[in-house]
């Protein structure tokens, strides 16, 4: 267990100075970056930050570079006070940056991943990953060496952000961390708050969609056009609108087209809307169990 005082710092040379700090003590630092609104599945992410690091880390930052015009960056929940009640004990230090720390006046720089980032989400939210490179980038820079925690939840993220770790020899070892769900089989997500109880009742498509396309790979199916029709026609009986129910490669996250076979294993993604919410889940066939069970 750390020390229950954690540590506030606003400014990226306090960040800089604090991870430097744990180095020279000989402590490896473990890197969590959030955009707060935290629940269990960023607190799964810290704790395997602690298990491999001395020093720990969590940033809380809404990055508006990753949100597009017609986006929920305003709403976004916020609450820094609540977020670090929970990461007492379990952190060192919380970067909690204004936003003209992250994004001084004349900031022209922007970091681009093109192929990873191309399909699935990239076809919906054209700006959100040169925003999610950017600002990881930095957080990057600021941090230093250390081993960086994700969630397997925002399955193409995390290929995107080992894909930028490689290609610019970032001293980042990326860790991704299996999703957390809730009992019922939704994966955690901040954005659960905006949902009403009965729209919170109907996102369990995702989860219903996911465990079909785990049944029928199961039961034999490598078609991949048979298994994304089976999780899209559950999908379809919640959602409000579907963005994409896609299965691809699970290491380059490209579709697989009409008439390819699933070899080994396969990544099964999905975006949607339940009511304004727009909401992700994956499952990794091969890999992962069905988030409700087999479905017959």
């Amino acid at each position: 267990m750390r020390a229950s005082s954690l540590r506030v710092v606003r400014t990226p040379d306090e960040l800089r100075a604090a991870c430097d700090g744990a180095r020279a003590r000989g402590e490896r630092v473990g890197f969590v970056p959030t955009m707060g609104a935290l629940h269990e599945g960023h607190l799964a992410l810290v704790h395997e930050a602690s298990r491999r690091s001395g020093f720990v880390v969590a940033s809380i930052f809404v990055n508006p570079t990753q949100f597009g015009p017609t986006e929920d960056f305003a709403r976004y929940p916020r609450d820094l006070g609540a977020d670090c009640k929970k990461l007492e004990g379990s952190v060192d230090v919380v970067f909690a940056p204004e936003q003209g720390a992250m994004y001084p006046g004349g900031d022209e720089t922007r970091v681009r991943v093109t192929e990873t980032a191309a399909h699935l989400c990239g076809r919906f939210r054209p700006v959100h990953f040169e925003g999610v490179c950017t600002v990881v980038a930095k957080l990057f820079g600021l941090v230093g060496s250390c081993t960086a925690v994700f969630g397997r939840k925002d399955y193409q993220q995390l290929a995107v952000i080992r894909r930028l770790v490689r290609d610019l020899f970032l001293p980042v070892e990326v860790i991704g961390h299996p999703i957390v769900r809730e009992p019922d089989g939704l994966a955690l997500s901040s954005r659960h708050a905006y949902l009403s109880a009965e729209e919170r009742a109907r996102a369990l498509c995702l989860a219903r969609g996911l465990s079909a396309a785990v049944a029928a790979f199961e039961a034999g199916e490598l078609d991949a056009a048979a298994v994304r029709a089976r999780a899209r026609a559950e999908v379809e009986r919640g959602a409000d609108r579907v963005d994409y129910v896609e299965v691809a490669d699970a290491d380059r996250v490209v579709p697989l087209e009409d008439g390819a076979k699933i070899e080994g294993r396969a990544l099964v993604a999905i975006a949607c809307h339940v009511g304004k919410t727009r909401l992700i889940d994956n499952v990794v066939l091969g890999e992962d169990p069905a988030p409700l069970g087999l479905i017959a």
